[in-house]
């Protein structure tokens, strides 16, 4: 959970279980609870990415 550039909290998943429906949903509401008071003093809501770190994109060769 980001709020900004600020990471907040991230919480590992398991991707076998994002088939579920409401999987994701219940992180982000276990973190929206968690994180309640922050969230009333943020300017701006939060945001969440998923992603999966063993997945690397390809990415160009740097420019020389």
């Amino acid at each position: 959970m980001y709020l900004g550039n600020d990471l907040i909290e991230s919480v590992p998943l398991n991707d076998q279980d994002l088939k579920i429906p409401g999987y994701l949903g219940k992180f982000k509401r276990n973190l929206k609870i968690k994180y309640n008071e922050l969230l009333l003093t943020a300017p701006e809501p939060p945001e969440f990415l998923v992603y999966n770190p063993a997945i690397k994109p390809d990415l160009p060769p740097p420019a020389r």
